[in-house]
């Protein structure tokens, strides 16, 4: 029982938007659909998957502004990220129109997800954490027999997400990183919201803003 991963970069920001499947019964959920929605719908054509929902990490425009769109479409239900993230759902239509994605209505999510709770896609079950710091209902996804999370802008290779924007914490972020991420075992690949994929014992090793060398 595997679970598989295809990443779609979107938007102009390059935004790491994935499709994650079950192998044996070809659900798939689509984490962070930010927009360009015709290419993430071709990728799921070509991966011969079923969309059954949205997962959203966080309320950035980049991350969130085609969810709305996709899930109608599919009638599928949108999960996460923590409610603290309505803070930047209600922005939306400001932002997208501020940035040229167009127009986004502002939403929210059909369930709200709170540190430790879980989601269900086919045969397994994902494992939610609350990670701010970048934003105040920042989640991280994590599937603990593939040994892979999705951590939105939480971790980067070789960075960390920025903490600079409203209702960002730097403090917050490094502690979630090191008390949530790292815990979990040097040998989890991650998906960052942008960029190469890496490990967290990469990240231990290298990264110059949460290594252990730091």
């Amino acid at each position: 029982m595997t679970l598989k991963l295809a990443i779609v970069p979107v938007t102009p920001f390059e935004q790491n938007c994935s499709i994650v499947f079950c192998e044996k019964t070809k659900e798939a959920a689509v984490v962070d659909p930010g927009g360009d929605l015709e290419k993430i719908e071709d990728a799921l054509s070509k991966l011969d998957v079923k969309l059954c929902k949205v997962l959203l990490t966080h309320g950035h425009l980049d991350h969130c502004a085609g969810a709305k769109e996709l899930a109608k479409k599919w009638q599928v239900p949108i999960e996460g990220p923590h409610h603290l993230e309505k803070f930047w759902l209600d922005q939306l239509p400001e932002q997208t129109v501020r940035f040229g994605f167009g127009e986004a209505e502002p939403f929210e999510p059909d369930r709200w997800l709170l540190d430790g709770d879980t989601v269900q896609l086919g045969e397994h079950e994902l494992k939610a954490f609350h990670c701010p710091g970048h934003t105040p209902g920042h989640i991280v996804f994590y599937d603990e027999p593939t040994r892979l999370a999705f951590v939105g802008d939480v971790l980067f290779a070789g960075s960390i997400g920025r903490t600079d924007f409203p209702r960002g914490n730097h403090a917050d972020l490094i502690s979630a990183i090191k008390t949530k991420l790292w815990p979990l075992g040097n040998d989890v690949h991650f998906v960052p919201g942008h960029g190469p994929m890496s490990t967290f014992g990469r990240e231990r090793q290298s990264n110059p803003y949460v290594g252990d060398g730091v």
